[in-house]
This record gives structure tokens, C-alpha cells and sequence, in this order.
């Protein structure tokens, strides 16, 4: 069986960025998800679409198919009081490299990270982390099946995810990526 639209598709992948890595699947917990459906970047499907199980792929994708450019705009001073929990500043999240999940005056919820804290302001970054980066991706398909029912409860498997990814926080499962907006996005 074939990875191709609307098919249960598991991935052993590597991420390298800037010449580390990323993000890997753990070896036994590949990456799960349904083919087509908006989960991954477009242009990672589209490196495996037609492999099956066993087949491996290399590929880069430069800023444009991955995560876009880096937006300057996406990066904003805030104030320090919008930090304040029970009358004092949030200290413990307050730090540089600190990832802060927010919401904008729609309700929107993103993740920010903290890029410098001054005396009165925040200087917060809500560019994707990997907005800006080449990524180059080693991959192997390791299964290919039908959907079955349970498949589309909402869940996504993303078997690396724990926090310590790029991929950050987000799906059913606590991981995955796309930060709180429904699907998950692990790349």
C-alpha cells in the first residue's frame, strides 16, 4: 500500500536545522497521521507521496514551503503588566527563551517566546520557531493503511512530541504542533 490522500501513514523522520537536530520520531513511536488532511506541511507529503513501507526519502524545504519568513511585524513590545498574576510580575515564565501561550484582542490563542525583558516592556516573538529556516528532513515510511473510525476521533500521534520539540504544544495528546487551533501540524 501506497502513502496517498485519506491514508494512515507512519513516518520514522529526522529534522535537521542549521546543521543540529530538531526534531526526530523515537525509534518504535513513528509519527502518525492521516495523508491529505492538512496535518503535515503540503510540500512533506508531497516527498512521500506514492512511497511505501521501507522506502526512505531525503529532501530540504526551504522557508517558503516550510514554516515562511520570518515576519518582522510578529515581533512586538509588550507591557510588562500584561505579565502580572495576583499583583506581581510572572517571574517564573518572564525569562528569555521562554515560550508564553497568549491570545489576541480576537481571542486567537499563539504561543510567543520571549526574546528580552526589559523594565517596562516584553519584547515578544510570534513567528513560528522554524519560520525563517531551511528544513531537511530524512524520512522513512513505515506503514500505510486504511482509516478506521478511531483514526478520526480527533487524535493525533506524533510519537516524539513531549515538550522538548519544535513542534511545542498543541493537539489532544499535548503535542503536535499547530498550538491550540484544532489539527495538528508536526511538519
Amino acid at each position: 500500500m501506497k502513502a496517498e490522500q485519506n491514508k494512515m501513514v507512519g513516518v520514522d523522520y529526522k529534522l535537521t536545522v542549521d546543521g543540529q537536530i530538531a526534531d526526530q520520531s523515537r525509534p518504535g513511536q513513528p509519527l502518525e497521521f492521516i495523508f491529505g488532511t492538512g496535518m503535515l506541511l503540503p510540500k512533506f507529503e508531497e516527498a512521500i507521496l506514492g512511497k511505501e513501507p521501507g522506502e526512505k526519502v531525503a529532501f530540504t524545504l526551504e522557508p517558503k514551503d516550510g514554516y515562511g519568513e520570518v515576519i518582522a511585524e510578529a515581533v512586538v513590545d509588550l507591557p510588562k503588566s500584561i505579565f502580572m498574576v495576583d499583583g506581581k510580575v510572572a517571574e517564573d515564565i518572564l525569562f528569555v527563551g521562554s515560550q508564553v501561550p497568549m491570545s489576541d484582542q480576537q481571542g486567537n490563542r499563539m504561543m510567543g517566546i520571549v526574546k528580552e525583558v526589559g523594565d517596562q516592556t516584553v519584547k515578544m516573538d510570534f513567528n513560528h520557531p522554524m519560520a525563517g529556516k531551511t528544513l531537511n528532513f530524512e524520512v522513512e515510511v513505515v506503514s500505510v493503511r486504511d482509516v478506521t473510525p478511531e483514526d478520526l476521533q480527533g487524535h493525533c500521534s506524533c510519537g516524539s512530541c513531549g515538550g522538548d520539540h519544535e513542534c511545542g504544544g498543541g493537539c489532544d495528546d499535548g503535542c503536535c504542533g499547530d498550538h491550540d487551533h484544532g489539527h495538528c501540524d508536526c511538519h
